[in-house]
């Protein structure tokens, strides 16, 4: 259950990246811009390596590094183009419509992870398409 303090505070923390990523597009271009954010990363996830002890450069090449690296383009991908949608959209549709990676995440890891399909599981990805679609929808 320790993952369930992890990702509230991811929750947490990442809830405020969309508005502070909006702010700052105001007067840095979203390629500068997330440039230093990156920078600001690298720096923080370093130092966490260090301490944790895990800064093991054999991660670099074992046989999994593959996936890391496929999953690497696919974020970098994913975050160019997010930032950019922040550049130019409101974050109040910009974040929903990002936030479907949730059920784009879960349908991959039924289909390819051999995860179950249960009716509370389907009925949960209806209800966050559904919850995406009104939340994404405009003044309407």
């Amino acid at each position: 259950m320790e993952y369930l303090l992890w990702v509230l505070l991811a929750l947490v923390t990442y809830s405020f990246v969309a508005p502070l990523t909006s702010i700052i597009m105001q007067d840095v271009p979203a390629a500068p811009g997330l440039f230093l954010a990156t920078v600001v990363f690298l720096a923080i996830a370093s130092v966490v390596l260090v301490v944790t002890g895990t800064a093991d450069p054999s991660y670099a090449v074992s046989l999994e590094a593959g996936y890391v690296y496929v999953a690497g383009a696919f974020l970098t991908v994913g975050i160019l183009a997010y930032t950019a949608a922040l550049e130019t959209g409101p974050v109040s549709v910009v974040v929903p419509i990002f936030g479907m990676f949730i059920v784009g995440s879960s349908i991959l890891g039924i289909v390819f992870l051999d995860e179950a399909l249960t009716t509370t599981r389907a009925a949960g990805i209806a209800c966050a398409v559904l919850a995406i679609v009104c939340s994404a929808g405009g003044d309407r």
